[in-house]
């Protein structure tokens, strides 16, 4: 079994900033990627950034240029700060690990709500 701790998310004014934190346990083999996803009401789940095991980074459109993302040695720890929020930042975002072999499969946090208003 894999678990995902994820911390952070919360209620945020617009402008503000937004840091989320992601610890991963358990039974891991071979880690491809880790990362944050998000997903809004009635919207689909989006990238919202992911650290590739070879060191790539890889963002999404919505959040480029107001992010930073890093991950500890063993990749079992993931953290991104976003700045200068704006209003549809709001969403549940989900922490997000690929992982095994010889099949990658997916292990996903429960989630935690960001809410970005005044």
């Amino acid at each position: 079994q894999v678990y995902l701790a994820e911390s952070g998310g919360g209620l945020v004014q617009p402008g503000g900033s937004l840091r989320l934190s992601c610890e991963a346990s358990g039974h891991i083999i071979n880690v491809l990627a880790m990362g944050w996803y998000r997903q809004a009401p009635g919207k689909q789940r989006e990238l919202v950034a992911t650290i590739i095991s070879d060191g790539t980074i890889q963002y999404g459109d919505s959040v480029k240029g107001r992010i930073s993302i890093s991950r500890d040695d063993v990749m079992s720890t993931v953290v991104v700060n976003i700045d200068r929020l704006r209003t549809e930042d709001t969403a549940v975002y989900f922490c997000n690990l690929k992982h095994g072999i010889p099949f990658p499969q997916d292990t996903w946090g429960q989630g935690t709500q960001v809410t970005v208003s005044s």
